[in-house]
């Protein structure tokens, strides 16, 4: 009863003292300049047709929130930074304990920033889909409720969601129009487990429409729901990596405590590489996909996005669980972060990749390795055959994504399949499909049988495992890489990798070290992870989002 009434006077306290502010309004811009000089960039990719979402109002996402904002200052904003910006989890936490923060501010200051940055039409990242309208009253019930919180938990935590993974409160769209009133009757199993350990559901995030396989040769991070998601490092310069375009970005400009995303092939790496933030992708069956859009239920899962490798382990802790209706899920109860981890990587044996040693920023951090005594194991793998892959993913969409449809999309959504995708799509294409929906018409002319997909993933899932056979053969912790380079092998064969961040290009574009481990050794390659990240400290913060 004293905490819920100590509450309620700090609730007061902090309202009445504070003056109102007038409300921000979120204004399309004429972008026709910008579009024109980003026809000069050196990609074809990143040659967009557009910024902005012909979809998305921004002042109706952020209605909701708007009254709880209009009290929160940039003055409150600014004495709060040191405590929040760029801390991990358990400083978030004590800092809690300590009184210099609450859940409540610390959802305000995150909303506050969100609309701080996305209202400016110089700095907006296009990563934000939706907001949680509860948010802040979820903050307020952590605040009354919080008894003895670990600073390992993710109780009272704000967290951000790829918008391909079903919320009851928010429409789960992966980016499609064809989406855009999905309301689904239940949670995913990993949003479940994330509000069962306390963390408060943010919003959704930006992704590559269809989690990148729609489009072929269309820029990464776009959705015709969201609009062009772009690189905090360099808007409109370099790539955010796809699909998990949102997720990365948002962890990176710090708009949340993390972001989850999810991979088929590269989806997670990828954008993580891109935006300096770590990303883990674990072995299919560790974290659930039931209620996620799906591409392939053979390669599919979701993994987290964070600013460090601590809060990647507690947030791994927080969505994991057996789920009875994933035929992959493993029972494991394996924890990520029990008895925390050491800086000690003396004598773990690491395969370096002979092919990527010309890479200059790769050797320096091999270097590193070696300087604190890790055994380094030079591996040149053999050359292997990928035939089939884009067949893998075509005939397990077309059976999959059905199933979602039917099984876990709202009622109300009608189309059921690849081909009412396609022709809904065509009835307006400039907005619905603006770089096209080849991917998706592959799709339908794949006359790939089941009989001969099972024989593509038994050869694909070989050649990955021949390629790293080294990790067993050489009794490796873990094989290095570089970004996505080798996120399909990996995939295929059912091996996690963890990507860290290790450094950054001469023009800013940052780069990371990708770690990839035997299947179900997550705990092992996060371990790994943070011994690197604690050697060279790499992650900056964007310049433009200090």
């Amino acid at each position: 009863m004293k905490n819920i009434l100590f509450a309620v006077i700090a609730f007061l306290f902090f309202y009445s003292c504070k003056e109102k502010q007038s409300n921000i309004i979120f204004k399309k811009y004429d972008e026709t300049e910008a579009l024109l000089k980003q026809q000069n960039h050196k990609s074809t990719r990143m040659q967009f047709k557009l910024f902005q979402s012909k979809i998305l109002d921004m002042n109706s996402v952020f209605e909701p929130l708007q009254e709880d904002l209009a009290y929160f200052s940039e003055e409150n904003y600014q004495s709060l930074k040191p405590y929040i910006l760029e801390q991990n989890i358990p400083t978030l936490q004590q800092n809690i304990k300590d009184g210099k923060l609450s859940y409540e501010k610390l959802t305000l200051f995150y909303l506050y920033r969100i609309r701080k940055f996305e209202s400016d039409s110089t700095l907006s990242l296009n990563a934000i889909i939706a907001l949680n309208s509860e948010a802040i009253k979820e903050a307020r019930l952590r605040d009354i409720n919080q008894k003895e919180v670990s600073n390992y938990s993710m109780y009272g935590m704000p967290v951000l969601l790829k918008d391909n993974i079903n919320t009851e409160k928010m429409p789960t769209t992966a980016g499609a129009i064809v989406l855009q009133r999905n309301f689904t009757k239940n949670d995913a199993f990993i949003v479940e487990k994330l509000k069962e350990n306390g963390a408060i559901i943010l919003g959704k995030v930006n992704l590559s429409e269809w989690a990148y396989f729609f489009c072929a040769g269309c820029p990464l991070g776009y959705s015709a729901i969201g609009g062009q998601t772009l690189n905090p490092y360099g808007r409109g310069e370099f790539e955010t990596g796809g699909s998990s375009a949102g997720s990365g970005v948002a962890v990176a400009a710090n708009f949340a405590v993390a972001a989850v995303g999810t991979e088929t092939s590269g989806s997670i790496t990828s954008p993580s590489s891109q935006n300096s933030v770590v990303g883990l992708k674990p072995t299919i069956g560790v974290l659930s996909r039931t209620g996620i859009v799906p591409i392939s239920s053979t390669l599919d899962t979701p993994g987290p996005m964070t600013k460090n490798v601590i809060d990647n382990a507690i947030f791994m802790n927080a969505m994991r669980g057996f789920d009875k209706k994933d035929d992959a899920s493993k029972n494991l109860n394996e924890d990520y972060y029990k008895d925390g981890f050491s800086k000690d990587i003396k004598n773990k044996r690491i395969g370096v990749l002979k092919s990527l040693m010309s890479d200059s920023i790769y050797v320096r951090a091999v270097n590193k390795l070696k300087e604190a005594n890790a055994e380094i194991i030079e591996v040149t793998p053999p050359n292997i055959s990928f035939n089939g892959f884009i067949s893998l993913l075509n005939i397990d969409m077309k059976h999959d994504l059905p199933k979602y449809l039917i099984n876990d999309a709202n009622p109300s959504i009608l189309i059921k399949n690849i081909k009412n995708i396609i022709d809904f799509n065509k009835k307006d294409s400039l907005l619905r499909a603006p770089y096209g929906q080849q991917l998706f018409e592959g799709i339908l002319k794949d006359s790939t049988t089941l009989e001969a997909l099972e024989f593509v993933k038994n050869n694909l899932n070989k050649e990955g495992n021949r390629f790293l056979k080294a990790l067993k053969d050489d009794n490796l912790d873990a094989i290095l890489s570089i970004n996505n380079y080798h996120s399909g092998v990996a995939a295929v064969s059912f091996h996690p990798t963890l990507t860290v961040p290790m450094g950054y290009k001469a023009s800013g574009e940052p780069v990371s070290l990708t770690f990839i481990g035997s299947p179900f050794s997550e705990r092992k390659l996060l371990e790994l992870g943070y011994a690197f990240e604690q050697l060279t400290k790499a992650r900056k913060i964007p310049e433009n989002y200090k």
